[in-house]
């Protein structure tokens, strides 16, 4: 195929190197979930359930994942045979469920040993490489979750605890206020056991300060 004198505009060419990518992370999510006998929706709702100790119910599990409620119905009622995962009435309303992790649900959950596709490809970036592609990932995922596109997500930038450049060291400029501790931006968190989501008006203030710092 000859190639076009004006060729695609790079936001397109963007979203065709995600797409690549994706396919890599789809690979190492069917064989990671094939190893503990499940399918990949079935151990991204463990991975989403891992830390949350008031549990999700089933509309909230279908946003996160991006799928419809009848699929994560199934795959939550797949979960609780295998006892992966158990119901629990929610408080007020006893026709209405929240879904928990169990200890066999736990683990299933396998810490990645780093020899994955995806794991291969940021480790062939240097350390600044790897730094720059998380910040870049931390915009976007927020803009899709401002955007409504997405729920909000468990990142450090949402955190009530999160504190941007609150420190003179650029090596640890950030303030965790949950273990009261400095950290720098290798460290920023996507997914974090911890968070608590802070109110949107806080969260505003402190994406400012952070994209400032």
């Amino acid at each position: 195929m000859e190639t076009p004198k004006n060729p695609f505009p790079i936001d397109f060419r963007i979203r065709e190197g995600l797409s690549r990518i994706a396919m890599a992370l789809r690979v190492d999510e069917w064989k990671k979930a094939k190893d503990v006998g499940l399918n990949p929706t079935q151990l991204a709702i463990l991975a989403l359930l891992e830390g949350r100790k008031d549990g999700l119910n089933v509309k909230e599990i279908a946003a996160h994942l991006g799928v419809s409620q009848p699929t994560a119905t199934d795959s939550i009622a797949a979960l609780e045979k295998k006892q992966r995962l158990e119901k629990r009435a929610e408080q007020g309303d006893r026709r209405a469920v929240r879904v928990y992790l169990t200890p066999m649900g736990l683990a299933a959950l396998q810490p990645d040993t780093g020899d994955s596709l995806a794991e291969q490809a940021v480790g062939s970036l240097d350390k600044l490489e790897q730094q720059q592609l998380l910040l870049t990932l931390i915009k976007m995922i927020r803009h899709l979750q401002e955007s409504d596109a997405i729920p909000v997500q468990r990142m450090c930038v949402t955190c009530r605890y999160f504190a941007p450049f609150a420190h003179p060291d650029a090596g640890q400029p950030h303030h965790c206020h949950f273990v009261n501790a400095a950290f720098g931006q290798r460290e920023l968190r996507v997914d974090c056991r911890d968070h608590e989501e802070a109110d949107p008006t806080s969260r505003a203030a402190t994406w400012e300060a952070f994209q400032a710092g």
